[in-house]
């Protein structure tokens, strides 16, 4: 029976990243997955969807060039080739996950990992077959997956998941339904309108991304209304079924009955932690609802075995699993971290994107804090003007008290790669004087924070 100083379930982003963290500190790791390396993220989640969010891109430039002088002929979208180029992008970051666990020396045991007892676990391969390993710690990060509401005909042919409208289609559907304006629903409803398909997204809160700041939600119905998605908000699904030209879904808003058609339907109404299968029958560990229970340092009611992630937390990201991972195991090696986990930025890739940090002025007004926004509309933004980008905008908000940053939401192009500076901002407490003290390059996106940040100085 091999032993371990540490195992991790689960090679998604905060499994790996914590066993090669862990290598890294002179530990002797082994990691257990039962699918490919990068988990969820890699390979039905993040990193699938952004590939095929760049496909879109690359179809919608050219055949929407006009404005600038391009002027493409019979452009076309070829599915089952996007849909390889998205799997040949995931085996090549999947593979060299695999490459930095041979060269940290992390075994990868491949099979379905169950903790039988506290420094116990049992891996069944896919014959069946199973060994068993020892650890002084064990560290859970198998992520989660897709939610399945109790909504009568979820299980008709047609209906999907985001895992299974991952795997791909051999044509390009001419409809589709999704039930869900959250992050998930959005990105696929932006995908397939841009290619051409008629959507209809179905969100039962009074707005998408209902969890963000109000506007960055109406702002996104505009522009995808304007992209020709029908969208229902406040609306609560009663059921799918087969029609004669397709799937129904019947909803209600406010009292109303309605019904839509489509080729498919995409349930996308969040994640769940994945637990099945994880304990031994008789083994009992503390749960919060459906997610495991850990405290500050990630332990868990066992004894050595902690959990990060999807599957112990409620903020369901990738780069939180990660440094989750990293500071679990520091603590493991008796390290201190040095990562602010309550500064968490969110990045959503609809068309502009979509970035936020911090409070929004409502969470902070609702907090009782004396608080001012700064906001740029970035319609005098060369660059803004240049990509054909639509309504596009910049706000930062601030404790008017101590004069320090406690939020960001940007809504732009490029804003998922700017957003870090904002984080950081917060995280160090600095002002909007002190961010002005950088002098940002023109012509760019990013000028656009001066603006917002003097707005926001001049209102302090």
């Amino acid at each position: 029976m091999s032993h371990y100083q540490l195992i991790v379930i689960g090679a998604g982003p905060g499994g790996y990243m914590a066993a090669l963290h862990a290598a890294k500190n002179g530990l002797k790791t082994a990691v257990v997955e039962s699918r490919e390396a990068g988990g969820t993220c890699l390979n039905r989640g993040c990193v699938p969807t952004k590939t095929l969010l760049h496909s879109s891109e690359i179809y919608t430039a050219a055949k929407n060039g006009s404005h600038a002088g391009i002027n493409a002929a019979d452009v076309s979208a070829d599915i089952p080739a996007i849909f390889a180029y998205k799997r040949e992008i995931s085996a090549k970051l999947s593979a060299g996950i695999e490459s930095l666990f041979k060269k940290a020396k992390v075994d990868l045991i491949r099979g379905l990992g169950t903790i039988t007892a506290p420094g116990y676990v049992e891996v069944t391969d896919s014959e069946g077959a199973k060994s068993a390993y020892t650890a002084d710690n064990i560290l859970i990060a198998t992520g989660s997956v897709p939610a399945m509401p109790p909504i009568p005909g979820l299980d008709l042919p047609g209906v999907m998941n985001s895992d299974t409208l991952l795997e791909g289609a051999d044509h390009l559907y001419e409809s589709i339904i999704i039930i869900g304006g959250g992050v998930i629903g959005v990105e696929f409803a932006t995908f397939y309108s841009e290619l051409g398909c008629k959507v209809t997204i179905i969100e039962g809160l009074d707005r998408l991304l209902p969890i963000l700041d109000r506007e960055l939600g109406q702002n996104l119905a505009l522009i995808l209304k304007k992209q020709g998605v029908s969208i229902y908000t406040g609306a609560m699904v009663k059921q799918v079924r087969q029609g004669e030209n397709g799937l129904e879904v019947d909803f209600t808003v406010k009292d109303t009955e309605n019904t839509v058609s489509g080729e498919v339907v995409l349930c996308a109404i969040g994640r769940r932690p994945n637990t099945a299968g994880l304990f031994a029958e008789g083994l009992n560990i503390d749960m919060n609802g459906r997610s495991i229970a850990v405290d500050e340092k990630y332990q868990t009611s066992l004894p050595g075995v902690y959990a990060i992630g999807d599957v112990s937390s409620k903020i369901q990201l990738a780069h939180v699993a990660t440094a989750q991972g990293i500071a679990c195991v520091d603590g493991i090696c008796g390290k201190a971290n040095s990562v602010n986990m309550s500064v968490i930025p969110s990045c959503i890739y609809c068309r502009p994107e979509i970035s936020s940090v911090g409070l929004s002025e409502a969470e902070a007004k609702d907090a009782g804090i004396n608080v001012k926004a700064g906001k740029c509309v970035m319609h005098g933004n060369a660059r803004t003007l240049i990509a054909d980008a639509g309504r596009s905008f910049m706000k930062v908000i601030a404790d008017a008290d101590s004069k320090a940053i406690i939020g960001a939401q940007l809504m732009c192009t490029n804003s998922t790669d700017m957003i870090s500076q904002l984080s950081e901002a917060i995280a160090n407490r600095m002002t909007p004087g002190q961010l002005l003290l950088a002098m940002r390059p023109h012509p760019t996106f990013e000028e656009a924070l001066a603006e917002a940040l003097e707005d926001l100085e001049a209102k302090m």
